[in-house]
């Protein structure tokens, strides 16, 4: 079975501290971001076992030109953790800030999978979708974020009872409040102050904790599908 692997939002946050642990246990990643600098720095140390690929994945031409890199040579798995979030009341929500955040975390993934799909039926391969708790449940100012990521939910189970018989299985993987730069732009957007406690803030995830779970979803047994997967902090 191959072991190369795509990860989408590669230089940061859950991406990044995925493309380390997966080079770690063996598998080859190309990781691919927007961000030139913050990509190497994550690829480089890694060697051999690690490629990267800049893109920004809502440009048609960027994304064509990944899906033709990464289905260049088996590939037995695509994880999707680029996203973006813009938190306000809906009320007050600025259409253009629901539109970024449906075209990066439904429509890239989206269109990414399907121009990836001929790779993943031959490798009968494992899609990854890293959602988010507001996938399960839209609170107060999250309602746009929200949308989006139910969306991608139903992308996912969709996609599960549409790909079955060609054996490409898909995952959901939804972590609660993770130790990202995401997270430091919720807190303060949410008027908290992320390095009060003098560390991780109580109720958030270790990122490679996260990361690591995202790898035991890939390691599992093919004869099973992992459909959901919550991770939560202890």
């Amino acid at each position: 079975m191959s072991r190369r692997v795509l990860v989408t939002g590669g230089s940061s946050g859950i991406g990044a501290a995925l493309v380390a642990s997966l080079a770690s246990h063996g598998w080859r990643v190309l990781a691919t971001g927007r961000d030139r600098e913050r990509l190497t720095a994550v690829v480089e140390p890694l060697g051999e076992r690690a490629a990267m690929a800049v893109a920004d994945l809502t440009d048609p031409s960027d994304l064509a030109a990944l899906a033709a890199l990464a289905g260049a040579e088996p590939l037995a798995a695509v994880v999707h953790t680029a996203g973006v979030i813009a938190l306000a009341p809906l009320t007050e929500a600025d259409p253009d800030d629901l539109d970024w955040q449906w075209r990066v975390n439904v429509a890239a993934p989206v269109r990414l999978t399907q121009a990836l799909m001929p790779a993943l039926r031959a490798s009968r391969g494992h899609v990854v979708f890293v959602n988010s708790g507001a996938g399960r449940r839209a609170n107060a100012g999250w309602g746009g974020y929200a949308a989006s990521k139910f969306a991608l939910r139903a992308v996912a189970d969709a996609w599960r009872a549409e790909e079955a018989a060609h054996g490409v299985r898909f995952t959901s993987v939804y972590p609660g409040r993770t130790d990202t730069p995401m997270q430091r732009a919720v807190f303060e957007a949410e008027g908290r102050d992320y390095d009060s406690a003098g560390g991780v803030p109580d109720g958030v995830a270790p990122v490679g904790a996260v990361a690591e779970a995202i790898v035991r979803v890939l390691e599992g047994s093919p004869s099973v599908t992992w459909t959901d997967l919550d991770v939560r902090a202890v």
